[in-house]
């Protein structure tokens, strides 16, 4: 997820691991076309999108992981700050210094933003509309809170903890998070210190991508709102980042940070490419769709020559879902 010497050596391991040929073109599949980059950002400010939540407008909400800030940027491209989180004297991670990561919104306009410091400051931070950022949620220290996702409904919050291998609840009213899903299939690996990352909640269950073992997670929520036996529903998905879901049904779009490419995923697990870097793509992290428009966050974080993290919006047909 970010630009730093120990993970860009880890992406040569990638050519051993084994890759799941993409499936055929589907007669069902929905297109992504008309892609066009609305916004750049500046590289050396550390303006590196990380993760987006989308406004009622189609404006997107941004994390940058480095410069630890949320921006709003409209679909024409007029990026106007949210909010900064706090400098963290001393604070280390994995990937160098505090990291904002995951980003989601509620209804009422209230942002949630999970903040990686290596100090008792990593946790969720709770941005009202027009406020300075709260902290709610306190996280152990050496926690690597990433994918962050709301289900309004029951007043949680979930987060994917790419360190720890763990799936993490919280009410939104603050406290501690509970260990609401851990095992081997969220867990890194050896090669590849980065587990679960990516995560929404979508039709009865918390999805997860795990970037270590290159797949896409199913985890159902019990009546009980406990989580049931992980279900891997697709694999092959090489250095796999954030994903978005394309409408109600269980086909995805997923970021592939290290291969600059948006990935098609079936519901069957197959999966293709609709986007890469020929059509702006530069180490993309994240994907959000609201009705027929995609957009993609690129962070530019392993670039060795002119990086150009930015904004990239397309279209996708809905007709055929």
């Amino acid at each position: 997820m970010s630009r730093h010497p120990r993970l860009a050596a880890v992406a040569t391991a990638t050519a051993a691991l084994t890759v799941l040929a993409a499936g055929p073109a589907s007669a069902g599949d929905p297109t992504v076309t008309d892609p066009r980059i609305v916004a750049h950002f500046d590289f050396g400010a550390g303006e590196t999108p990380e993760n987006i939540a989308l406004e009622p407008d189609g404006s997107a909400d941004i994390t940058f992981a480095f410069a630890h800030k949320v921006v709003r940027v409209t679909k024409g491209g007029v990026t106007t700050p949210v909010a900064t989180l706090p400098d963290v004297p001393g604070g280390q991670t994995p990937v160098g210094g505090p990291v904002a990561s995951g980003i989601a919104r509620a209804h009422d306009g209230t942002l949630y933003v999970n903040y990686v410091t290596g100090t008792e400051e990593t946790g969720v931070w709770r941005i009202v509309p027009g406020g300075e950022p709260e902290q709610i949620g306190f996280f152990p220290a050496n926690a690597f809170p990433n994918g962050l996702a709301l289900d309004e409904k029951c007043g949680t919050l979930y987060t994917a903890d790419t360190g720890l291998g763990t799936v993490w609840s919280l009410p939104v009213t603050g406290g501690e998070p509970t260990a609401w899903a851990t095992g081997t299939a969220l867990e890194p690996t050896t090669e590849i210190p980065f587990g679960a990352n990516g995560l929404k909640v979508h039709n009865g269950a918390v999805w997860v991508s795990n970037t270590a073992t290159a797949s896409l997670l199913r985890i159902p929520i019990r009546e009980d709102r406990t989580a049931g036996p992980v279900e891997t529903r697709a694999t092959g998905l090489t250095f796999i980042d954030d994903f978005a879901f394309t409408g109600h049904g269980d086909t995805v779009l997923a970021a592939l940070i290290m291969d600059d490419k948006l990935e098609l995923v079936r519901p069957d697990g197959t999966h293709k490419t609709v986007l890469t870097a020929a059509d702006g793509l530069d180490n993309p992290t994240s994907v959000a769709v609201r009705a027929k428009t995609v957009y993609v966050n690129s962070a530019a974080f392993f670039t060795a020559q002119n990086p150009d993290p930015n904004l990239l919006l397309a279209r996708i047909s809905k007709n055929k879902l």
